[in-house]
Formats: C-alpha cells, structure tokens, sequence
C-alpha cells in the first residue's frame, strides 16, 4: 500500500536512484541539478532520502557530486556498464 520495498525503499528512493543511474550514467551528479531533475528540495534529499541511501550504501557522496554504488545497480536489477578495460565506470563498485 506504502509501495515501500523489501529493504524499505520508497518510491523517491527509487526515482532518485534510477535519475542517477539512468539521466546521468552513474554519476556523477550534483545535488542541486538531481534536486531538480527529480523535483523534490535538495534539503529534503541530503536530510530525509540521502542518510539511508549512504547507510545502505547504495549512494555515494564524492567531490563532483552523487554517484550511484553497485550495490544499487544490484537491488534494481540494472546491469552495470563497463568500460574499455573491463573496470566498472564508477568508483568503489562491486564488479
């Protein structure tokens, strides 16, 4: 009824995951244009959806911006694209 998932996912969790991942390849992104992108307050993303994103570790919070983990790519089944070398494009991700 809540469309919260298993592991307490709601659905602006999910759109700003999928943003991430799907606009902006990953990341990464800054906090104001995935504000934007997702029209919700960039307060109310780095207050209320960001704390559990980063404890899940789902999210990462670097010098240029929000960067989607592998662990996200993983619980929304979105395979992870790779690059010339066969690294993963993002830092600090599971392969």
């Amino acid at each position: 009824m809540l469309e919260v998932d298993a592991i307490g996912l709601d659905e602006i969790d999910h759109k700003l995951l999928h943003t991430i991942i799907d606009k902006f390849n990953g990341g990464p992104v800054g906090l104001e244009t995935l504000a934007a992108s997702i029209s919700e307050e960039s307060d109310t993303i780095m207050d209320v959806y960001e704390p559990y994103l980063l404890q899940l570790a789902f999210l990462e919070r670097t010098p240029r911006g929000r960067v989607a983990t592998g662990l996200a790519y993983q619980h929304l089944n979105i395979p992870m694209k790779k690059d010339k070398n066969n690294k993963t494009d993002q830092p600090g991700l599971w392969q």
